[in-house]
């Protein structure tokens, strides 16, 4: 593979009129594409095999025209203080606003508090429930902004008006963070080179492959149903991987260039080595991609298969791209000066002096039992928390206390209790049942006497009279951990009852979708990290040729996973360092996370192992003893190593700065988890393992070696190639002269 890229680096250097004539066709190509051909998108979230889907299934095949489950506002009304919200003028204000609510659009049902008898204890507090015919992501803004015009004109009126619900939240996915984190890029690339053309190559490449890979998500909506979500991941993976890429080909180039070689073969080299590194590294994230598809979740397959695309972009940008882009520059990459900063050569061994990185390194291999101990120690104790990982999904109380939707929230749980944020639906199927209406009936009763719930309506039925729905009112709020107890304990119990009348039940209800998520996550949890962890294995096998190596990245990676994990439960269920990120309140940790996490960490990670670890392996292959070959190759790839992180950790921790506290908790886990696998796992940890085996660490079984194929990554057969082409060119005038 080396000396096929190594051709392939010398063409489009040399060529690089014609391949970037190429490129630019596909740019404007894929641009008039995603222009002409783009389709609406389709934001239907499910998920398939869950109680809760199943149920909405049925109420929608039952219920034609309800929309059972659309999208759904809380309007809370609160009299004046020492006035009732029943008096005369507090009564006409509320009818007014609801009244000017059911005349907006897109509305199916609006439940008025006085005939609902939603109204507090001491009369000072009024609930109602808003009804959209359609869900959340088929919400018009028009709707939006005539449900808050509503609400203002109560305001207006005296009344303290808050409105919650999935109806009231903005579909709102900000863009500027890309931007945020070039900028970041771009501080840390002209640092790490001094040079502004230097640093300006991986921030180009980065944001083209994302660009085309945005511009082919959006032709694809045209021919497939692609949801609105599903670029945002692939944005974020393939600007983080193409920036890093083009970091460590350029990296090489410049390290080549200042050995004195020339630029076609400098860039050979480069892609040839660097390049190959690349590939593996590339091939490693998108197994961690595709391997989303395990979970089962429409929207996360789609999420995953679009970054995976995205990747392999940013690998082929990488590769073809950006020797067109140095052969253009030339030499300015050693020169273009930024004011203050010297250019030097980052993997350069800085002529034999102390290094911090050859400090750093020589003193992990003298001790690696001791760096080991503390290191593993360390992030032991940082993993202990992850034991009590309790999984959900945010809801109206995981807001800022200054928005409508969080101060809804608050006051419906001092008015009525926190249970009415958290409504469940028990969907009770009579259909083979001789007698649906006395199933239902018992089955309400039953929920009326049963411990942790507050209140259950009487049944609803449809036209048929063969299905009801019973809304039911839990003790506890949402995301309490009795809450999920009580939807397991009544799926197992009514199950039984119902069964008795000839009839199914089902639990269901935005509540009952959150928790079902939330289980179906975490159940996917091992099997995601099974799929991912053993074929990546299999790939750095190839790379390394050893067994112990793709091992201990993978133990690395679980370690980082552990360490991660627990850090974001002490922070955000505990509430470690709660003042400082400016958090609200504790929950749960966000169902999706962990999944996300590993998906993208793995990737990450995968990279950073591949590019330092492919430096210490050709160090060993072209002869250094195994020690020698750990410093060399660390001090060649840390620098770059370690900028590349720099990047990911900056652009991360940048979301920790937002209000929403759902964004720093995703933005916090991130961060942290970047920096435990960069700078204790690939970077301590890696080299201390290395130095305890020794040799051994690349020791692979012969029968192994012969199966598997010599995809040369160090170079080796690349060298050996370049050896005996320089011999013929020496020849090559002896020849002519006879």
């Amino acid at each position: 593979m080396a000396t096929f890229l190594y051709r392939l680096g010398r063409f489009a250097y040399q060529s690089r009129r014609l391949v970037g004539l190429i490129w630019l066709a596909v740019i404007v190509g894929v641009g008039v594409g995603a222009a002409t051909l783009s389709g609406p998108t389709s934001d239907s979230f499910s998920i398939p095999g869950t109680e809760s889907q199943e149920a909405f299934d049925l109420l929608e095949e039952r219920f034609p025209g309800a929309s059972m489950d659309g999208a759904e506002a809380r309007v809370v009304f609160v009299a004046p203080e020492g006035e009732s919200i029943t008096d005369p003028g507090n009564a006409s204000t509320v009818e007014s606003v609801l009244a000017e609510i059911e005349a907006g659009p897109q509305i199916a049902d609006v439940m008025n508090p006085f005939e609902s008898e939603l109204i507090s204890e001491d009369g000072s507090t009024a609930l109602a429930q808003v009804s959209y015919a359609v869900d959340f992501f088929e919400l018009d803004e028009a709707t939006r902004e005539a449900l808050f015009e509503a609400v203002d004109h109560g305001r207006d009126a005296g009344l303290t008006i808050e409105a919650g619900g999935d109806a009231t939240m903005e579909e709102d996915f900000e863009g500027g963070s890309e931007m945020v984190g070039i900028l970041i890029a771009a501080v840390v690339l002209i640092i790490t080179f001094g040079s502004l053309a230097a640093a300006g190559m991986p921030l180009i490449t980065g944001i083209t492959g994302v660009m085309v890979g945005i511009a082919g998500i959006s032709i694809a909506t045209g021919f497939l149903e692609i949801g609105e979500t599903t670029p945002i991941l692939a944005t974020m993976l393939g600007l983080a991987v193409g920036i890093d890429y083009a970091l460590f080909i350029v990296s090489r180039y410049r390290h080549e260039l200042m050995s004195g070689r020339p630029g076609p073969e400098a860039v050979g080299r480069a892609i040839g080595t660097a390049g190959s590194a690349v590939v593996f590294a590339g091939l490693t994230v998108m197994i961690a991609l595709v391997g989303l598809t395990v979970v089962n979740i429409p929207m996360l397959t789609e999420m995953g298969l679009a970054a995976a695309v995205t990747v392999g972009l940013a690998v082929l940008v990488a590769l073809t791209l950006l020797p067109v882009l140095l052969g253009f520059a030339g030499d300015r990459v050693l020169r273009w000066k930024f004011p203050g900063l010297k250019i030097h050569d980052p993997e350069a061994e800085n002529g034999g002096k102390q290094s911090l990185s050859k400090r750093y390194v020589g003193m992990i291999t003298r001790r690696p039992v001791a760096v080991l101990a503390v290191a593993i120690v360390g992030m032991g104790v940082l993993a202990l928390p992850a034991l009590d990982l309790r999984l959900g999904l945010p809801d109206d109380g995981n807001l800022s206390e200054e928005t409508t939707q969080r101060k809804a929230y608050d006051l419906v749980a001092e008015g009525f209790g926190p249970g009415y944020n958290g409504q469940l639906m028990v969907v009770v199927d009579g259909l083979e049942s001789s007698n649906p209406q006395g199933a239902a009936e018992t089955i309400t009763g039953v929920l009326n006497e049963t411990e942790g719930v507050a209140f259950a309506a009487p049944p609803a039925f449809n036209e048929a009279g063969d299905t009801a729905v019973i809304g039911v009112v839990p003790l506890t709020g949402p995301t309490d951990e009795q809450t999920e107890e009580l939807v397991e304990s009544l799926r197992t119990e009514l199950a039984a009852i119902a069964e008795q009348d000839g009839a199914a039940v089902a639990v269901t209800g935005n509540t009952a979708v959150f928790i079902d998520f939330s289980d179906k996550m975490g159940d996917a949890m091992l099997p995601y990290l099974s799929v991912v962890v053993g074929l990546s294995i299999i790939l750095l096998m190839l790379v390394f040729r050893s067994v112990i190596v793709p091992i201990k990245a993978a133990v690395g990676f679980l370690l980082t996973m552990a360490a991660t994990f627990g850090s974001i439960v002490a922070v955000f269920q505990w509430g470690w360092l709660k003042d400082i990120f400016g958090l609200d309140q504790t929950g749960p940790i966000i169902s999706m996370l962990p999944i996300f996490i590993i998906g993208v960490i793995f990737g990450l990670a995968m990279d950073y192992q591949v590019f330092l670890v492919t430096r210490m392996r050709e160090e060993f292959v072209h002869g250094a003893n195994a020690t020698k070959a750990i410093t060399v190759g660390f001090q060649h790839g840390s620098r770059v190593v370690a900028a590349a992180a720099l990047i990911m950790i900056s652009v991360f921790f940048g979301f920790v700065l937002g209000d929403d506290d759902v964004i720093t908790q995703v933005g916090v886990a991130l961060a942290a988890a970047i920096a435990f696998d960069a700078f204790v796992v690939r970077m301590t940890i890696v080299p201390a393992v290395l130095a305890l085996v020794g040799a051994k660490a690349w020791w692979l079984p012969k029968w192994l070696d012969r199966l598997l194929p010599n995809v040369d990554v160090e170079g080796d057969k690349l060298a050996r190639y370049l050896e005996e082409r320089d011999r013929v060119d020496e020849r090559q005038p002896a020849s002519v002269g006879n």
